[in-house]
């Protein structure tokens, strides 16, 4: 039996907020379900998040750009991370995703503090984080049916988008020499933390039912890579907005997966610009991550929720 010391500290890791290890609770007893005590759920509290978005619309023959303030409240809203795993087959997009895990850490550290819900989704990486607390919040959400099917990968449908800005038929690798690269670990990035009410999923369905659960109605994609997994993902942009949510994509923390020795010659950067200014033409807008890291002024206060 785990002492009561052990215990309190895996309480104290639920209930304010420390990180857990997916190590420590595989080779706890707590993972135990017979010892399991009930899962907490995130409360919900007062805040709103002014987010500046960006977005494009087509006028006659030109393209123009659109900016308007969002007004979303904290309890409504949710970040999903997609694919930030700990390495990635094309060694530049690895150094890419080590560059921005902190970062992102940062903002998604902020938003959490503000009572944002936080979805962590490591593709083909679930499978480490099953007996975690984060991973069994979202598998205990009872099951809801869609309104329309979720599918297991959303690819352009010509019918609703122009093709991509970028050639990325080859993968998108901009490694001088692409070399095969089996068994890579899917973990997520270790610079970014899971921790507090945070739920693990990498499938739409799940997710699905987590946000109904919560009853979100907005949610901010951020991670990699812009052109693949964050919109084609179950859970990505593409999908999330045919069901019915309010999706924003976080410019400043995403990347694409593209090479500037494939069309349109562009630098990898802007090769990268160019898929969010896709995405917020027929998808979504778009919005900075710093957005997520502070409330209007006074919609925090216990007044704002209670309407005394």
């Amino acid at each position: 039996m785990p002492t009561n010391s052990r215990r309190r500290f895996l309480q104290d890791c639920l209930t304010t907020g420390l990180a857990v290890p997916a190590a420590a609770w595989l080779n706890s007893p707590e993972t135990n379900a017979a010892d399991r005590t009930p899962l907490r759920m995130r409360p919900e509290v007062a805040g709103n998040l002014s987010l500046k978005a960006r977005r494009r619309e087509a006028r006659g023959d030109q393209v123009v750009e659109i900016r308007k303030t969002l007004d979303w409240r904290v309890s409504e809203t949710a970040i999903v991370i997609c694919d930030m795993w700990a390495d990635h087959p094309c060694h530049q997009a690895a150094i890419r995703v080590d560059a921005m895990a902190p970062r992102m850490n940062r903002v998604v550290s902020a938003a959490r503090g503000l009572g944002v819900t936080v979805v962590h989704a490591p593709s083909s990486g679930i499978k480490f984080y099953e007996k975690t607390p984060f991973r069994q919040r979202i598998l205990a959400a009872p099951p809801v049916k869609a309104p329309v099917p979720i599918a297991s990968w959303c690819k352009l449908d010509p019918k609703v988008e122009a093709p991509l800005p970028i050639d990325d038929s080859d993968g998108g690798c901009d490694d001088p020499l692409v070399r095969p690269k089996p068994g890579f670990d899917r973990h997520q990035h270790a610079a970014i933390r899971i921790t507090g009410f945070d739920g693990i999923s990498d499938n739409g369905q799940e997710v699905y039912n987590f946000f109904r659960q919560l009853k979100i109605r907005n949610v901010v994609l951020m991670g990699v890579h812009t052109n693949m997994c964050v919109l084609g993902r179950s859970f990505g942009i593409r999908q999330m907005v045919r069901l019915g949510f309010n999706v924003v994509l976080a410019r400043d923390l995403t990347d694409a997966m593209y090479d500037p020795r494939d069309r349109p010659y562009v630098s990898h950067t802007r090769g990268t610009e160019l898929v969010v200014e896709h995405i917020e033409r027929y998808w979504c807008p778009s919005i900075v991550g710093s957005d997520l890291t502070r409330v209007v002024t006074g919609s925090d206060e216990a007044a704002a929720r209670t309407g005394d």
